[in-house]
This record gives structure tokens, C-alpha cells and sequence, in this order.
């Protein structure tokens, strides 16, 4: 059973343990699978909003101002 959550400040109470449900992020919902240790947390803690943009540096360029 897959329910759609869009209110990520609603705290997961004990009867949705074992339950998958859809976390709506603000582009599109995320899928979580609720268990014992998330009982008390709010449901917007498990669908992140932002993206990770891994750390890039420039190769084979070499440093500017370098001698």
C-alpha cells in the first residue's frame, strides 16, 4: 500500500509502520518506507528539497598565478 503525503510537517505516527509511502519534495514524490525508528519524526525529514552537486575541480588546467 503506497500512500501520497504533501504535507511534510505532519509527524509519522505508529500505524504507518511498515507502510511505503510517497513524500511530495515540491517537484515530485519521493518514495519512503516508514519504520520503527522514524515513529516521531516529521515526514519532510525523509524528502529532501535540494539536490547534492558533488565538489568539481578544474583539471589539467593548473593554477592561475602560479610560477
Amino acid at each position: 500500500m503506497s500512500r501520497k503525503i504533501w504535507s511534510r510537517r505532519s509527524s509519522i505516527s505508529p500505524e504507518f509502520v511498515d507502510c511505503s509511502v510517497l513524500i511530495y519534495n515540491g517537484k515530485t514524490p519521493v518514495r519512503c518506507k516508514i519504520t520503527e525508528g522514524k515513529v516521531g519524526h516529521k515526514f519532510g525529514e525523509f524528502a529532501f528539497t535540494r539536490r547534492r552537486r558533488p565538489y568539481r575541480t578544474n583539471r589539467g588546467k593548473g593554477r592561475k598565478g602560479q610560477k
